[in-house]
């Protein structure tokens, strides 16, 4: 199959790569990286009907900015596909206006990071069930065996993707806090070496702890020269505000995303307060810097 990429990324170049490797012809599109056009223009240009462009850029304005562009290049019948991490709303405002054009758009949320190429990327595809199959021998491509799923309408895929992400917040944080743990024992513990047998039978066992043994054999079992500095996607965000509206608990998914605003403060003004007010009703000691 036949199919424009637009963005060359970690991401995106992997995906292509993946993609020609299983014989599909993939023209690309990047201002910043050599690609096969120079434009969103000339690359529906090196494309046939129907076309298939795939985006794999930011989400926000940059994804807004392409989407629009195309909706004045595209015809009837083309598709495009959105594969990065937009909010579902976007996504469904988008399948609309799409439609009005007769252009069909797909909501593709893609976990799998620079292990992809190899691996093979998970797919929650969201949108019509014409297109969705239409893509079939794309996504068959990119995914592992099993890998990827239609998980419902439009809005869908990025719901599910948006979900996965606040789930691999909860994940991450519980293994930051057991290793600290074991960091601040008594017991001079190997951390790579528990992280390296807690991958085999036991329950904890994970993709993610895999990476972690990989991280701790990198960088050493004191990790001394990675900063303790966590940025997030937005995705959590969403998840937690999801979860309000719903009025669904997720106090792991909240704590993980707020963990991550305090790994960037170099020194909070809330624990500040906290020393003031000690001080003031108990004349407990406050050091000062």
């Amino acid at each position: 199959m036949k199919l424009g990429m637009v963005g060359l990324g970690r991401m995106g170049t992997g995906m292509t790569e993946r993609l020609r490797l299983d014989g599909h012809e993939v023209e690309t599109y990047d201002p910043n990286k050599d690609s096969t056009a120079s434009s969103l223009m000339e690359l529906a240009a090196q494309l046939e009907p129907p076309r298939v462009v795939w985006l794999m850029i930011p989400a926000g304005d940059p994804t807004e900015s392409a989407f629009r562009e195309l909706l004045g290049i595209l015809a009837a019948g083309d598709t495009i596909v959105d594969g990065g991490n937009s909010n579902f709303r976007d996504s469904k405002r988008r399948n609309g206006e799409a439609a009005e054009h007769g252009i069909d758009f797909l909501d593709v949320g893609v976990s799998g990071g620079i292990w992809g190429l190899k691996e093979g990327y998970c797919l929650m595809a969201g949108g019509p069930d014409e297109p969705v199959g239409r893509l079939g021998p794309v996504l068959r491509s990119l995914a592992p065996e099993d890998g990827w799923a239609h998980v419902g309408p439009s809005g869908a895929g990025h719901f599910v993707k948006m979900v996965h992400n606040g789930i691999e917040y909860g994940l991450m944080e519980s293994y930051g806090e057991g290793f600290e743990i074991m960091h601040a024992s008594e017991y001079d513990l190997d951390l790579e070496q528990i992280s390296g047998i807690w991958r085999y039978g036991s329950v904890v066992r994970s993709w993610l702890l895999e990476l972690l043994h990989n991280a701790f054999g990198e960088h050493g079992g004191e990790l001394a020269d990675i900063a303790g500095y966590v940025e997030d996607s937005g995705e959590g965000r969403w998840a937690v505000s999801e979860a309000i509206n719903e009025n669904v608990p997720a106090p792991a998914m909240t704590l993980a995303l707020y963990m991550r605003f305090v790994s960037r403060q170099d020194e909070s003004f809330a624990a500040k307060v906290n020393a003031a007010l000690r001080a003031q009703f108990g004349g407990h000691a406050v050091k000062t810097q």
